[in-house]
């Protein structure tokens, strides 16, 4: 089946855990990604690309960790989407 996203033109609320602090953002054509003071990194929107890192190309319209990240221990410090990309800074 088809996954419907959601695309919206103007700001809307989103639920993230509650004791998750948000440190960055970053906005590509349609996808939006997250880090939070923690290093780890939230991305949701249309994943057709693979480019919200989930090692698949669904989509999603509510926000979900990398977990690849957290696998390979790598904290994230800093991410930049571009129109059907997301690039993440980490550290080991």
């Amino acid at each position: 089946g088809t996954t419907f996203i959601s695309i919206q033109a103007f700001p809307a609320l989103l639920d993230l855990p509650q004791d998750l602090e948000v440190s960055g953002v970053s906005c590509g054509s349609r996808h939006t990604a997250v880090v939070t003071r923690g290093g780890e990194l939230y991305t949701w929107g249309w994943g057709k690309y693979g480019q919200l890192g989930h090692g698949d190309s669904a989509s999603s319209d509510q926000a979900r960790r990398v977990e690849h990240l957290v696998a390979e221990g790598l904290r994230a410090e800093e991410v930049v989407c571009g129109p059907w990309t997301t690039y993440v800074h980490v550290l080991e």
